[in-house]
């Protein structure tokens, strides 16, 4: 398959650091952490949608719960084709920044 886009990337990367805790909100409240970004649901829904169809992630129902007023949450796990595609994302990038000139200097300034 194709490059992950950007966007693809950072959601799968964010499933696997949640593990088992991996659903909509949680996705949306950890990529808002880890990148100062507020994300729309849409903005996750879709991309994980297509990655599902790509094979790249399982849904799974939950069980219902009181709180969501019986509803369930849906949870999203990598899959090893998933990990591939990051794995090769990752390849990818090195070898894009290879050879590219340090943006800064050592002492960070």
């Amino acid at each position: 398959m194709g490059l992950l886009t950007r966007t693809e990337e950072i959601i799968l990367v964010t499933i696997l650091k949640l593990g088992d805790n991996a659903y909509g909100v949680s996705i949306r409240e950890q990529i808002h952490a880890d990148t100062g970004e507020s994300w729309s649901f849409a903005s996750i829904y879709q991309p994980l949608d297509k990655l599902a169809r790509k094979q790249y992630v399982i849904k799974t129902k939950g069980e219902p719960t009181a709180e969501r007023g019986g509803k369930s949450k849906f949870f999203y796990r990598v899959t090893p084709e998933g990990k591939g595609a990051l794995l090769r994302a990752q390849e990818t990038a090195r070898r894009l920044w290879a050879g590219v000139p340090r943006i800064l200097p050592e002492n960070g300034k």
